[in-house]
């Protein structure tokens, strides 16, 4: 597979080929690129027909493993349409959002309300081949200690410990399993004309639905206060028949096990904090 295995630095070295290689098998016109992220490349693109498209060159990590077969599952209902997909090179076509404005910014309880609306289209009963949610939450455990030695033990040693003891917890005490989008936030729902919202950029994986409501939650866009974080987990959890509990817990583990890869670890783990202390 193209890239896998590279530095997020030595795989973008490749993306200029990457683009090649697939505007001459799909026969696209390439245009303008998207702002750069982390987790890949989007160029946007018309078809031979016309039709425009974008062309997202996914930067191979576990993360993204089976990012195109969640948005085969979800086939366009409330998430943008797969139209193609390579496995070797990593490369989607998929449907352009025009305007393609970002769910974060617009009003926080305005986007909350679409948040909810759109969580419960995106829980498919699916298995194979997706990841469990189980899985990643146990190599979250193993991985904890050394990520947060390797970061210079941001916080204390004891959040650490009832950190992993909640996701130890939690992993083998899951209710019913459904299709989970664990990076659904403001920054990952754009504005489109076939409907007024659609999600992009899954990293699936397959657990009890109190786990989705995790990144929004923490998400400091939509407002990064104890009561604005609350807020979102009260309101979430009862509009949507959630265990509060199990959602505040599973909030709590992904978002430190995500934190020692950000630059905003000091708002995440404030946020923690909030959490625990409204146990």
């Amino acid at each position: 597979m193209a890239g896998a295995g590279l530095t997020h630095g030595a795989w973008l070295e490749l993306v200029p080929d990457l683009l090649k290689e697939c505007a001459d098998v799909w026969e696209l016109r390439l245009g303008e690129p998207y702002v750069a992220g982390a987790a890949g490349y989007a160029v946007r693109a018309d078809l031979a027909d016309g039709t425009p498209i974008v062309l997202k060159l996914i930067y191979p990590h576990r993360e993204a493993e089976h990012e195109a077969e969640a948005l085969r599952v979800w086939g366009g209902d409330g998430a943008v349409r797969l139209l193609e997909y390579d496995e070797k090179r990593w490369a989607m076509l998929i449907e352009r959002c025009e305007p393609g404005t970002l769910l974060a910014r617009i009003d926080a309880d305005a986007a909350l309300e679409v948040l909810i609306a759109l969580l419960p289209r995106l829980w498919k009963s699916v298995a194979q081949p997706f990841r469990p949610l189980r899985d990643e939450a146990e190599w979250w455990v193993d991985c904890l200690p050394v990520d947060w030695e390797g970061a210079g033990k941001p916080f204390d040693r004891r959040l650490l410990d009832e950190v992993i003891e909640l996701l130890a917890t939690l992993a083998v005490t899951q209710g019913e399993q459904v299709l989970l989008h664990q990076d659904l936030h403001g920054d990952n729902v754009l504005s489109a004309e076939r409907e007024p919202w659609l999600v992009i950029d899954p990293k699936p994986l397959v657990g009890e639905r109190e786990f989705s409501v995790a990144p929004i939650v923490r998400d400091y866009e939509l407002g990064h206060t104890r009561r604005d974080v609350l807020h979102r987990l009260d309101r979430l959890t009862s509009e949507l028949g959630l265990d509060r509990e199990r959602a505040r817990g599973w909030t709590v583990g992904q978002t430190v096990a995500w934190s020692f890869d950000s630059t905003h670890i000091a708002t995440h783990v404030e946020t923690v904090r909030w959490l625990l202390e409204a146990a």
